[in-house]
């Protein structure tokens, strides 16, 4: 007989759900104990499973696209002995359609030999397949005066964040208050530091000092850095502050920077430069998503100069929006004086869950974001650039 091991999905995951997105190895492949088997991906992070054991990949019970629900059987290995009479074997030409149609050869009837299944088999099987679903070709007008469409479908990021965006308004009341914030302080201390952090191989981004000037808002009101029960709202000590990336069209993800208080800002932009990068090459870990406390999306990067309401990450009580930095034309006062300059401006914006929050917070936290961002190098930089 031989001994099939069950390949579990993760007991513990980040997300609202978690599916299929892509199998590493094919069916009859040897595979060694923590190999990578197969991708599980969520609104959050995608997330690979690894072998549990030696042996050989049996079975594929979970398809791409299917629910995988935490514990949920996602196939089977057999040990060593799969090698022997008692395994399945296929062909490689049938372990490469099984790859391609995203199917188990074992649950279709054989013609082969000793009922073996054969390349005509798997290909008519997904032929067959194919007839019962819907068709992704252009629907005609029919003559009934409506519009040509074509139906893309969703990828399973994109239907997580559907359904984690949709949790959010239907759970939260969503208010937001805009400023308008003067970044001429922030970059000239950007245009004198950033060639020497760049030696160092660190991006100055503006983000970095978005996080810093978050970080001393919480200070002054530290009910933003929140959770709300139907009981208490639990305030955090650690400032875990969330940065929303965008993946293009697959989506964005929100890796966190853990206890950022205690960074400095040249620590905070080496932060944001590793999350980017492992983010856009698929390299997040589960821990790198979790325990956010407060989030920034930073939208103003593709060019929006304001966005609202930008919709709380749950279960956190506030979002802070960054649009796009302009110059535009403000009146600034010189000796008593009102001038017109050109100054690099951007719109902020913090949506809150008005259960947790009221206007009194929301104002007095942006003022104070605002206050630092713009008498930069001030009190920010206490920790300097080290």
């Amino acid at each position: 007989m031989v001994d099939l091991i069950d390949i579990q999905a993760p007991l513990e995951q980040e997300g609202t759900k978690a599916v299929v997105r892509n199998w590493l190895r094919e069916i009859g492949e040897k595979v060694k104990s923590g190999d990578p088997l197969v991708e599980l991906e969520t609104d959050k992070v995608t997330q690979e499973v690894a072998a549990p054991a030696d042996g050989v990949l049996l079975e594929i019970l979970m398809r791409n696209g299917d629910d995988a629900r935490p514990g949920a059987v996602l196939g089977r290995i057999g040990s060593e002995l799969a090698g022997g009479e008692d395994a399945p074997h296929y062909s490689p030409a049938v372990r490469r359609a099984a790859e391609e149609y995203g199917f188990d050869p074992a649950t279709i009837t054989g013609t082969g030999r000793d009922g073996r299944v054969t390349r005509g088999d798997m290909d008519r099987a997904f032929a067959a397949r194919q007839a019962g679903g819907a068709s992704p070709e252009p629907r005609p007008d029919g003559g009934r005066g409506e519009p040509e469409s074509s139906r893309i479908p969703h990828s399973s990021m994109r239907a997580a964040i559907a359904e984690h965006m949709l949790n959010s308004v239907m759970t939260a009341p969503h208010v937001t208050a805009v400023f308008e914030a003067d970044f001429s302080a922030v970059t000239r201390h950007r245009d004198e530091h950033r060639k020497k952090l760049a030696a160092r191989g660190v991006n100055l981004s503006y983000t970095a000092y978005v996080v810093l000037a978050s970080l001393a808002a919480m200070r002054a009101v530290p009910e933003v850095n929140s959770r709300w029960h139907e009981d208490a709202l639990e305030t955090f000590d650690d400032i875990n502050i969330g940065v929303g990336i965008s993946l293009g069209g697959k989506g964005l993800v929100v890796p966190v920077i853990r206890r950022a208080q205690n960074l400095s800002l040249a620590e905070i932009a080496a932060r944001i430069q590793d999350l980017t990068t492992r983010a856009r090459s698929n390299a997040l870990s589960p821990a790198d998503v979790t325990g956010g406390t407060f989030t920034i999306s930073n939208h103003g990067v593709s060019g929006s100069l304001l966005a609202t309401p930008i919709i709380i990450n749950q279960p956190q009580s506030a979002i802070l929006g960054v649009g796009k930095l302009d110059k535009r034309v403000v009146v600034r006062e010189v000796d008593g004086i009102d001038t017109i300059q050109i100054r690099p401006m951007a719109y902020v914006s913090l949506t809150i869950d008005h259960r947790a929050l009221d206007g009194h917070h929301t104002n007095a936290w942006l003022t104070e974001f605002v206050r630092v961002l713009e008498s930069w190098p001030g009190e920010a930089t206490k920790n300097g650039l080290a």
